[in-house]
């Protein structure tokens, strides 16, 4: 359990301020992450990144032959665009930069955003994503990225340190990623700062196989083993996926998860190193310790990447980083960048003419988020035991902290603004904040529900309205690639939505369809209780979430509940 914390809601921005007072001697903070200091040779940006609660990934190993920069999101949350975007740009040196990160569909999308960004502005940006975690799936592509970020990582940063082209550092990161392969276990669940109960607890006399860092249970869980038998079995299962035609050199990691002892990996590491050498391996500069962890979680994970010419030299390249050191690194040619290199344009944005209809729409809008803060604050933690049973149990949270941050950001405006113009600085705000896959979701949406309607009209009848909510399904409906049945929050808001049309278009007004379509969001939401989850984290642990609603179609549900009382005057 996190014992140390001021509000638990500031703890990763407290946390990296404390990082970055310790490491000042080298590395800066810019605005949502960390980056490494230069040397005198300009060289591909490597940055990586993810949420916080994996110490020493990812900020703690920026540094010379390592990653160039950090993007730090909060608890076990992808970072949002705009710090992808802020650190990339400052990890630039004129070779371009390459986001790497584990295979997470918050960070696929928000890192993706931040690339598009990047090359709008003529740099160029490549994307290496890791995919190492043998339990998730059978095809790699569709794995996560777990403790295997660091090898790939590592790769990428030394092949980037020697000088070599964007080209050849992208191709040696994506070798890396399909060398590499890894198994975890859990002994305990994960505790979020000022949570009294961990996301999910291991029967006793039990672990966890095939767990996941932000926090996921195992697959399942199978009786706890002696050490020589549990490292019989991880070593077992990832040599089962070996790469075809794979060599008998590998690198190799033994990872703590956040509480597991060095003193047991050690123990561990014994059997694990014997194992591997009777099968005929050369075990290649092996790393024993807490490389990517969980917060506080119980357990430990094994990570091998077959070595061939290419990667074997890279793996075994110096670096110096806070939390990783491999011999004498290039210390004395760090330089702070020049002003003109820190310099970064803020583009100053201005609300357009509103009609008085708009502004009228605007106090509406207002009021709406208003309701909802109030309904995600009454459920927060609600939704988050929801999401724990077989995600990461941060929905209520991340929720809690879109419609907050849109709260402040419309209070923060004046009163001749329109209700479009509102709608998308919401959304502005509530993907920033928030972060993840909902947050991304939730603030192209409001985006596009402002698009739809305008700022230019005289009146805003229930058909324009209905619209707009349209153009807010479509938005979640695109970026999210998820479809109905696949046990998401469409599985509510698409229903709502035809509900909603059906009802306008026979002439009903506007508040009574709403309250109507409200209910049929509810009962739908409900229902994906019977579902198993197609995408998304939740789907390698489908068996578990069977039985319990969704939490995104249950949030759904509520906020369009609470929206309806606005429009009924209520």
């Amino acid at each position: 359990m996190t014992r140390i914390f001021d509000d638990p809601a500031d703890f990763a921005d407290d946390q990296l301020a404390g990082f970055l007072d310790l490491y000042t001697d080298r590395v800066r903070g810019v605005p949502g992450g960390v980056v490494s200091y230069r040397t005198g040779t300009p060289q591909v940006g490597v940055v990586i990144g993810g949420g916080s609660g994996h110490y020493p990934a990812f900020c703690g190993t920026v540094g010379p032959g390592f990653a160039t920069g950090a993007v730090v999101g909060n608890i076990f949350t992808s970072p949002w665009a705009a710090p992808a975007y802020s650190v990339g740009k400052a990890a630039d040196q004129g070779k371009g930069v390459i986001f790497s990160f584990g295979n997470y569909a918050g960070d696929v999308m928000n890192f993706g955003i931040a690339a598009e960004r990047l090359r709008a502005e003529g740099i160029d940006t490549r994307i290496v994503i890791v995919t190492d975690d043998v339990a998730s799936a059978e095809e790699q592509e569709k794995r996560r990225g777990i403790a295997g970020d660091f090898t790939v990582f590592k790769v990428m940063g030394a092949a980037a340190a020697e000088g070599v082209g964007i080209d050849e550092v992208e191709r040696l990161g994506r070798a890396a990623n399909a060398a590499t392969r890894t198994l975890g276990v859990a002994f305990s669940g994960a505790t979020l700062p000022g949570e009294d109960e961990p996301l999910f607890t291991v029967p006793d006399g039990h672990l966890g196989l095939g767990l996941g860092i932000h926090g996921e249970p195992g697959i399942r869980d199978v009786a706890m083993l002696p050490a020589r038998e549990l490292a019989d079995l991880l070593v077992d299962e990832v040599l089962k996926n070996a790469p075809p035609g794979a060599g008998r050199r590998i690198g190799t990691i033994l990872n703590g998860l956040g509480t597991t002892k060095y003193e047991e990996l050690f123990l561990l590491w014994g059997h694990v190193a014997s194992r591997l050498r009777d099968a005929g391996y050369e075990v290649v500069d092996p790393e024993v310790g807490e490389l990517v962890t969980s917060l506080d979680m119980g357990g430990c994970s094994l990570t091998l990447m077959w070595l061939d010419d290419e990667l074997d030299p890279l793996w075994r390249a110096d670096a110096y980083t806070p939390a990783y050191r491999k011999a004498a690194a290039p210390v004395a040619e760090l330089r702070a960048p020049t002003a003109d290199e820190e310099a970064e344009a803020d583009a100053v944005v201005t609300a357009p003419e509103a009609t008085d209809a708009a502004r009228n729409l605007a106090t509406t809008v207002r009021a709406s988020l208003d309701v909802m803060a109030t309904v995600l604050t009454d459920n927060e933690h609600e939704l988050g035991r929801i999401d724990a049973v077989a995600g990461d149990g941060d929905h209520g949270r991340g929720m809690l902290k879109g419609i907050t941050a849109a709260v402040d950001r419309v209070g923060a405006q004046g009163d001749q603004v329109g209700g479009a113009w509102r709608l998308a600085r919401a959304g502005q705000a509530w993907a920033e904040r928030a972060g993840g896959t909902s947050g991304v979701l939730w603030g192209a949406a409001l985006e596009s529900f402002g698009r739809a309607l305008g700022d230019s009209a005289q009146d805003y009848p229930a058909a324009e309205v209905t619209r707009g909510v349209r153009a807010f399904a479509d938005a979640i409906v695109e970026l999210g690639g998820a479809k109905l049945g696949d046990k998401t929050l469409l599985d509510a808001l698409l229903p709502f939505v035809d509900e909603l049309e059906a009802r306008v278009g026979d002439g009903e007004e506007l508040a009574p369809a709403w309250r109507a379509a409200a209910s049929v969001a509810t009962a739908a939401g409900k229902a994906t209780s019977d579902m198993r989850p197609r995408i998304g984290r939740a789907r390698p642990l489908a068996e578990k979430s069977v039985g319990t609603p969704d939490a995104g179609a249950t949030s759904m549900a509520l906020i369009v509940t609470a929206v309806g009382s606005v429009l009924e005057g209520k």
